[in-house]
Parts: structure tokens; sequence; C-alpha cells
């Protein structure tokens, strides 16, 4: 029986989201909090390795006391149980200080059930950094295997997992010592609909919220702010492209207006260029 967990995260829907031009930051109260899309791909991971060798799957999170949204999005999918770290000393955390905060708390569910294999997102869609799941696997000192596709077979019994990897220019197969953590592309799964009694689970599903003094042994000095060397200075939207021109008439019509443009652009760049042809 194998204990699975999943590190997640509630995020702003970046699809929707605004910046502050006054303060050249997120407007996170401009968009609706959403699941983390990767981390509900490490999820339902999780559920059908759960499915498959039999086990528990546990969710954590470090936020505010909303986030409790986005476990009881993890219980509908079909995680067990779900840990809420939520604590103003967490507050204005980097990488760095939330792998050190999120490994506190795992290393608290380790001793009320021991941990198999760690499961995240490959990245937060509000950080795009994929760094705190190599951070967590680097301070448990467990082997951190990113870009997983594919987890092929888990043996408990003899102690490792073997995986895909995916690359550049096609994928590698690794055979891991277990416990160990993966982070997880996208197209490691589909995510069906939820069934009904995992939805009238979650509806109802209060999970366990733990507060710094709860987790043992911390250091406040590398929690939120005074644990982050890392300082945003500045952050600011791209700019919106320029408008183009729209070309009329048929499918040939169309490509021949193209073909003339393209035609005018390669003659201004040779006579910008002392005549050269590109």
């Amino acid at each position: 029986m194998l204990h699975l967990v999943a590190c997640i995260k509630q995020v702003p829907d970046t699809k929707i989201i605004k910046m502050n031009p006054k303060t050249n930051t997120m407007d996170r109260s401009s968009a609706p909090a959403i699941l983390n899309p990767y981390d509900a791909h490490a999820v339902e991971e999780a559920v059908r390795l759960k499915q498959r060798y039999g086990g528990t799957v546990s969710v954590v999170t470090m936020g505010p006391p909303p986030a409790v949204k986005a476990i009881r999005k993890c219980i509908e999918i079909g995680a067990d149980e779900g840990y809420l770290i939520t604590d103003r000393a967490f507050a204005g955390a980097d990488t760095l200080a939330t792998s050190y905060s999120l490994t506190k708390a795992i290393d608290k569910i380790a001793k009320i059930k021991p941990i198999d294999m760690i499961l995240c997102g490959k990245m937060t869609i509000d950080g795009d950094t994929g760094q705190v799941g190599p951070g967590i696997a680097r301070r448990l000192d467990i082997p951190p295997l990113t870009n997983v596709r594919k987890i092929a077979e888990i043996n408990k019994d003899e102690g490792y997992a073997i995986i895909h990897r995916k690359l550049e220019d096609g994928y590698e197969v690794v055979r891991s010592t277990l416990p160990c953590l993966f982070s997880v592309e996208k197209d490691i799964n589909d995510i069906p609909y939820s069934p009904l009694p995992n939805m009238l689970r979650a509806a109802r599903y209060q999970p366990v919220v733990w507060s710094v003094d709860d987790l043992e042994g911390v250091d406040r000095t590398k929690l939120g702010l005074k644990g982050s060397p890392t300082i945003v200075a500045k952050v600011w939207p791209p700019e919106k492209p320029k408008g183009g021109e729209l070309l009329e008439g048929t499918p040939a019509e169309q490509a021949g207006k193209l073909l003339s443009i393209l035609l005018e652009k390669k003659e201004l760049f040779r006579v910008q260029n002392g005549g050269e042809s590109g």
C-alpha cells in the first residue's frame, strides 16, 4: 500500500488576471482562484497510482484560509486527505521559503503515515519557476525527477519506480529509488469528470489546518519574506501586439497579396543593408 503526497497550490487564473499599473504587481483580486492546472494532473496521477497499487493520497498546500477550495477540488478528483498550512508568517514566501515550509509540513505528515512518493505539478502558472518541487526533494534528501510524462512501474517491495521523462527531442526512461519526488507534465494524464460521490464528499470536506506553531523544528527566519532572498523589483504586462493588416479576397488573392508584401519587405531589407540580398 502506497502513501502518495501531492503538493498543490491555489493560484489566480492567469487568463483573466490584470496588472496594477501603479504598483507593478498582479492584481490577484481581478481573477478567480483556481487549483494550479499542473497540480491537478499531479493529483490525478496520484489517484490513478492508488487505484493501481492500493494506498492513500494526501494533498498539502501553503496559503491563506480560502485555499481550502483547492484542497476540496483535489478531494473531488479522488484524494483522501488534505492538509493546509496557513499563517501570516508564511506570507511573501519565494520558492526557497515555500519549499522549506512545505517540507516541514511533509515531515509531520510522514510521522502520521510514512510517505513513498511526492508528486508536484511541473510549475505553477503564477510563477512558472518549477523550483519548489526540486527544493522539497533537496531538503528531504530524496531523488527529484522533473518533466515526468509517464510513471511506468512502482515496486514498493524492491523500493524503486520507473518513469519516462520528457526531453526536447524525445524522452528518457529512468529508474529511481523510493521514496522520491516527481514533477509531472500536463500530458501525463487526462482529468475526467469527477463522480458524484467524490463531489459530495468534497463539498463537506474539512482539511487538517496547521499554523507555524503546529509544525516541528521550524526556523522562523526561513519563512515568508524573512526567508526569501528573491526580490521582485518590477512586474509588467507584455506589450500588446500591434494590429496587422487584414487581407481580403479569395484564398488565391490573399496569397498573392501576402507574397507582394513579403517581396516588398525583402526589397526594403536589401536596400537598408547596402544592396545585399537577404
